[in-house]
């Protein structure tokens, strides 16, 4: 653990924070905490900050901002937690749940909200997530981007007696030596008086995310049902070469409809890909391969027939990529688009396709202008076996298999965050 003189839970009461260099605007009051020294958690540990918590504990409204990267996975790891330590379940408590992210505030066991999203955090990636809260509700954001609301509002103020304030674990009489503790690094916690907006919630996420990804997040942790369409060629129609298993917008499905849990089982997953579709044909064929299902969120894996086809040079494919970008958001509700690369191909059996890397350099630039996720599949396949394309994921050098199409699909579930150990689709084992 990183400053272990200073941080260790010893009842040192020098965690005061600091403002430092951060900017804020000079008309706008600053975080009551920001304890802005990272430290590493193994588990066990955690930093107490209980000579703040007297700031904290009346607020009704305001802003929870943790910076973290966790280290392993845990049933349940707490960032922030004040409580009332002399009796059972009196506390508020930002945290995570499996990997997700959870917010809740009870008061001498009497839950006031318990609110969890369906995607994840826990994968070793530095995320900054954040609860605000006011009279109008509660909501979740991650990398700037709410992910998560409800009309249900409680705060610091509605839990009776806290006394202690932790980073790391959290405490009531039930559990005297702690409980949910943190695997991984807290670079950062800080507490505001109030609602942070949209472009302060940005500034205070070290690498924000694409507004895009929040908006695909909002769709998985809603119980309103969505239609996701999952679009392409025949990589993505998924016939024939997966030999009886399942496609990769067929995991997806299982993902979503199934392991996601109820309601999300009324969400419906459509297969639109069609078996030597290029760019060019998506185009003209947008109406009935798109539009006809009125989406919410709109998978495009296309290119692999592109290189091959006379007129379709990667110019071509770069308009292509940006004219149906910009026809998905313009569809009624301005659905969400998604971007997937093709994945590599055996040179030696498919030699007139090598130049694949140039389509799938130029869908990551379209994302990147767009502002569009982007599931690179073409990196992520060569990453994975040293630079070499793994021919055991494919069928006939070109077509993925059984396990290529499961390779696509854990790609695009870690991407999407709604990756879980637990999950069957995630640890699924083909032999």
């Amino acid at each position: 653990m990183r400053r272990r003189s200073m941080l260790l839970a010893t009842g040192a009461a020098a965690l005061g924070t600091q403002l430092g260099s951060r900017a804020f605007a000079a008309a706008r009051s600053g975080p009551l905490l920001d304890h802005d020294t990272p430290v590493d958690l193994d588990g066990s540990e955690y930093v107490d900050l209980s000579d703040r918590v007297g700031a904290l504990a009346p607020l009704t409204t305001g802003t929870i901002v943790v910076t973290f990267r966790t280290t392993s996975h845990n049933e349940a790891m707490t960032l922030l937690s004040a409580s009332d330590p002399t009796v059972p379940s009196s506390n508020i408590t930002l945290n995570l749940s499996g990997g997700a992210l959870q917010f809740s505030v009870r008061d001498r066991g009497a839950v006031l909200i318990n609110v969890m999203t369906r995607t994840r955090y826990d994968d070793g990636l530095r995320h900054t997530v954040a609860v605000t809260v006011d009279a109008s509700g509660t909501r979740l954001h991650a990398g700037g981007r709410t992910v998560f609301e409800t009309a249900r509002h409680s705060f610091f103020g509605h839990a009776s007696g806290l006394s202690t304030l932790a980073l790391g674990r959290n405490l009531d009489s039930d559990h005297p030596g702690g409980e949910w503790f943190c695997t991984g690094t807290i670079e950062r916690a800080a507490v505001w008086d109030r609602v942070l907006d949209a472009s302060e919630l940005i500034a205070q996420s070290p690498r924000p995310d694409l507004a895009d990804l929040g908006r695909i997040s909002t769709v998985l942790n809603s119980d309103t049902p969505a239609i996701w369409v999952v679009t392409g060629d025949s990589i993505t129609h998924g016939a024939l070469h997966t030999n009886g298993w399942r496609s990769y917008p067929e995991h997806w499905t299982e993902r979503v409809r199934w392991e996601l849990g109820k309601p999300k089982n009324q969400d419906f997953v459509i297969d639109s890909g069609v078996s030597g579709a290029t760019s060019a044909e998506l185009v003209a064929r947008f109406g009935e391969r798109v539009t006809a299902f009125s989406p919410k969120v709109t998978s495009i894996m296309i290119g692999t027939n592109d290189i091959a086809t006379a007129g379709l040079g990667p110019e071509v494919y770069r308009a292509n990529l940006v004219s149906l970008v910009r026809s998905v958001r313009a569809l009624p509700g301005a659905p969400v688009p998604v971007l997937q690369s093709p994945n590599p191909v055996d040179p030696a059996k498919w030699p007139g396709r090598v130049g694949l890397s140039q389509y799938a350099q130029v869908m990551g630039e379209v994302a990147a202008q767009e502002g569009v996720v982007f599931v690179d599949h073409y990196t992520d396949w060569l990453s994975s076996n040293g630079g070499q394309v793994p021919l055991s994921l494919l069928n006939d050098g070109l077509h993925p298999n059984e396990r290529g199409h499961h390779r696509l699909a854990l790609k695009m579930i870690k991407d999407l965050r709604v990756f879980d150990i637990g999950s069957r689709v995630c640890s699924l084992r083909i032999p």
